[in-house]
């Protein structure tokens, strides 16, 4: 996981953004544009941080922009995000004639044609963290991702990469932000995970800076995690041990942040040392706030059987599942993401997990 100074996506002490905030009055919105040298769906990228249809935290307008919040290292902000093609480029005049022997060449054409394959990304940002939202934009988008070396033999997955070519592993650099909401959706349905979340995020969260849509909230700081009341975790439908998780991990919130700048191996030990974290919520995490895209979340009740019945026609357990995408380490984690993106499921025969409300209790 390189980490080299300047690269596009991380946080510097100046930049244009920064330059940007020192001009514009307080509470002014900032804005950037970012030319993404490669196709870019800003939308699919960005989409594996809502949880559920109703998430505080994020909005898909109908106007094909994306609206998210987050808690920066600088305080809380709103985001506004676009991506559109850019224009395909004029075609290049023919080339001149070579110069007779004694005469001077003559200026022609450009070296070599813009790339067509760019995005033009368009952004704006509320609040305190807006110059970090948008310094830190090219990262969130998936600039530090490396798909060169995922070349699938499998004929599902290569047509499915070739369908999908804007999906990009982007990074939130936010890592209790990715965290609390895997948290919630360990062993229950996607429901009860997303109606705690919700809850959790309405009672506990700011409101979101700028002109966000109506009822969007900005994730609570690590203090007030840990000291929900074990009756608003009740309220929201959350058990005694997931609560003790997330009250844990808050507790540390210094040093589970630095794992954004750590070894993939090294931020998975660390994530596992949180009493209550195991593969399945490491590898979450990773996916979205570190854009580990060889994270496999090992664990999950219909990961195996969708890559099973994608890759071979068959249902297979995490063992099945990991040998399948063994020829594509490094990138097991994109794998996988495009076969959920494919939409294939086996037959559902056996037991749906039911949904449960801890309120009732």
């Amino acid at each position: 996981m390189p980490r080299a100074g300047g690269e596009p996506g991380r946080r510097s002490a100046g930049g244009p953004a920064r330059e940007a905030e020192r001009a514009a009055a307080p509470g002014a919105p900032l804005a950037r544009q970012w030319r993404a040298p490669f196709p870019l769906d800003v939308r699919l990228v960005l989409s594996v941080h809502r949880r559920g249809p109703r998430d505080p935290a994020f909005r898909a307008a109908a106007d094909g922009a994306i609206w998210r919040t987050s808690r920066t290292p600088d305080g809380p902000g709103t985001l506004r995000v676009t991506g559109t093609r850019a224009p395909a480029p004029a075609p290049a005049p023919a080339p001149a004639p070579a110069p007779a022997p004694g005469q001077a060449a003559v200026a022609g054409a450009a070296d070599a044609a813009a790339d067509p394959a760019v995005t033009v990304v368009s952004a704006t940002a509320w609040g305190p963290g807006a110059a970090w939202l948008l310094e830190t934009l090219p990262g969130l988008l998936g600039a530090l991702d490396d798909p060169a070396g995922f070349a699938p033999a499998h004929p599902l997955l290569r047509e499915l990469a070739r369908r999908h070519r804007g999906a990009r592993v982007g990074r939130s650099d936010r890592v209790l932000e990715a965290l609390v909401p895997a948290v919630l959706e360990q062993k229950v349905v996607s429901i009860e995970a997303h109606r705690a979340w919700r809850i959790l995020l309405t009672r506990f969260g700011d409101p979101a800076p700028g002109p966000a849509p109506a009822g969007m909230r900005v994730f609570p700081d690590a203090r007030t995690w840990s000291r929900i009341p074990s009756w608003e975790w009740h309220r929201a439908g959350v058990e005694a041990v997931r609560a003790r998780t997330i009250i844990a991990a808050a507790r540390a919130a210094g040093r589970i942040e630095e794992i954004a700048a750590m070894a993939a191996a090294d931020a998975d030990r660390r994530l596992r040392a949180l009493p209550g974290v195991g593969p399945w919520t490491s590898a979450e995490v990773r996916q979205r706030a570190c854009g580990d895209a060889d994270a496999v979340s090992v664990g999950d009740y219909h990961l195996p059987a969708d890559v099973g019945w994608a890759l071979a026609g068959q249902v297979v357990d995490d063992a099945g599942m990991l040998e399948l995408l063994a020829p594509y380490a490094g990138h097991r984690y994109r794998a996988t993401r495009l076969v959920e993106l494919s939409g294939l499921r086996p037959p559902r025969r056996g037991p749906r997990m039911a949904v449960r409300d801890y309120r009732a209790f």
